[in-house]
C-alpha cells in the first residue's frame, strides 16, 4: 500500500487592485518618473493658483451693488457688477418692463430642447411640436400681437439671442450638411462640383466675412424698397458656414464605410436614399458623433460674433453693459467669469450628451 503525502502548494502573490483612487493614482499621475515630474509641477501649480483664486472670488469678495466699496482696499472680487448688470447682461436691449417675454420664451426652447434629446421624443411629430414652439417664440418675442408691444429684432439680445441663433443654426445646418456630405460623394459631376465650389468657398473665409457680407454687402443686391431683417441675414450666414465645415465631418465618416455594404445593397435592389438611409448613414453618423457635437459646441460659441453687425448676444451684452457706466467699466473680468460660467454650463451639458449618444451607439455596434 503506497502512501501519499501531502505537499502544500507555494502561496502566490495577491492580485494587484486595479480599481479605486490608489490604483488610479499609480497608474495615472505616478506610473513613470517624466509622469510624476508633471504630476508635481501642475500640482505645485494648482496649490499655487486655486487658495489664491478662492481667497479673492469667495473669501475677501464684494457682493453687493456698491461700486465705491468694490474699490477698497484689500476687496476681492467684486460681484456687485453682476448683481447691479445681470438683468442688462442677461437681455440685452430688450425693454425692461417687457423682459419677461424672452424669458418665458427661452424657458420654452431650452425646455423643448432638453425634451428633444430623449428618446422619448424621437417621434415625427416631434418636427411639428418645434414648429408651434418657434411660432410661440418669435410670437412673444416680436410682440405687437396678444396685446403685446412691438419689439424689433435690432433690440433682441443676452442670452435668448445666443440661444436662439444657436438653436437654429444647428437644426438647419445638419440636414443641409448631410445633403452636401452626400453631394460631395455623388457619381454626378454637376452635383459633385457644386458642393465642392461650396464648401471651399465658405471654409476658405471667416465667419466675420461671412457675417459683414450677410449684413452689410447683401442688402446692396437687394432691389429697392426690398429688405431682409438683419437677423434673419445673420441666421442664415450662421448657418452657411457651419454647414460647410459639418459637411466634411459627415464627409469622413461616409468614407469609412466599405464600399462593399454599398454594392451588397444595390444587388438587393435598395435605391440609392434606400442604401443610404437604412445602411450607410446610420453608421456614419455614429461614428462622428464627436465631430458633429464639436461642430454643435463651435455654433454655440461663434455666437459671440454677431456683435460686429450690433446683434449685442451675451458677450456684446456685456459690454455694452460695463462700457456704457463708467462706476463698473473696470471690473470687466468678474463679468467676463460670469458669461464664461454660462458657457461652460452650455458647452459641457452638449458634451455630456455627446458621450451618451456615443454610448448608445457602441451598445448597437455591440448587439
Amino acid at each position: 500500500m503506497t502512501t501519499t503525502t501531502f505537499k502544500p502548494i507555494a502561496a502566490r502573490q495577491a492580485p494587484v487592485n486595479t480599481e479605486g483612487v490608489i490604483p488610479w493614482m499609480r497608474s495615472n499621475l505616478f506610473g513613470d518618473a517624466r509622469t510624476t515630474a508633471a504630476t508635481f509641477i501642475f500640482g505645485g501649480l494648482m496649490l499655487w493658483f486655486i487658495p489664491q483664486f478662492i481667497d479673492w472670488a469667495i473669501f475677501r469678495a464684494y457682493w453687493l451693488a456698491d461700486s465705491d466699496a468694490c474699490r477698497a482696499e484689500g476687496v476681492g472680487a467684486c460681484w456687485g457688477v453682476i448683481t447691479e448688470k445681470y438683468r442688462l447682461i442677461i437681455f440685452g436691449r430688450y425693454p425692461f418692463e417687457e423682459q419677461w417675454r424672452p424669458l418665458v420664451a427661452t424657458l420654452m426652447m431650452v425646455t423643448l430642447l432638453v425634451a428633444s434629446c430623449t428618446r422619448a421624443f424621437w417621434k415625427p411629430w416631434l418636427v411639428v411640436l418645434w414648429a408651434l414652439m418657434l411660432s410661440g417664440f418669435f410670437a412673444i418675442m416680436m410682440g405687437g400681437i396678444w396685446g403685446l408691444e412691438e419689439v424689433e429684432t435690432s433690440r433682441w439680445g443676452g442670452l435668448p439671442l445666443t440661444i436662439m441663433l444657436a438653436t437654429i443654426s444647428i437644426a438647419l445646418s445638419f440636414p443641409l450638411s448631410l445633403l452636401v456630405a452626400l453631394g460631395r460623394r455623388s457619381n454626378l459631376p454637376a452635383i459633385r462640383s457644386l458642393c465642392t465650389v461650396f464648401v471651399e468657398l465658405i471654409r476658405g473665409v471667416p465667419l466675420i466675412s461671412v457675417l459683414f457680407m450677410a449684413s452689410f454687402m447683401f442688402p446692396l443686391f437687394m432691389p429697392v424698397g426690398v429688405t431682409i431683417d438683419v437677423l434673419l441675414r445673420v441666421l442664415v450666414g450662421i448657418t452657411l458656414f457651419q454647414t460647410a465645415y459639418m459637411a466634411e465631418v459627415i464627409r469622413g465618416g461616409l468614407q469609412a464605410i466599405p464600399k462593399g455594404q454599398v454594392e451588397a445593397a444595390a444587388t438587393l435592389g435598395l435605391s440609392y436614399w434606400q442604401t443610404q438611409r437604412k445602411i450607410v448613414l446610420p453608421q456614419a453618423l455614429a461614428m462622428v458623433v464627436p465631430g458633429i457635437m464639436n461642430s454643435f459646441i463651435a455654433i454655440f460659441k461663434d455666437t459671440s460674433l454677431v456683435t460686429i453687425v450690433s446683434l449685442y448676444e451675451l458677450t456684446g451684452a456685456l459690454k455694452m453693459a460695463l462700457g456704457s457706466d463708467s462706476d463698473w467699466r473696470s471690473f470687466y473680468i468678474e463679468g467676463y467669469l460670469f458669461i464664461a460660467m454660462i458657457y461652460f454650463v452650455f458647452c459641457f451639458s452638449m458634451s455630456r450628451y455627446s458621450s451618451w449618444v456615443e454610448a448608445q451607439a457602441n451598445k448597437g455596434k455591440q448587439r
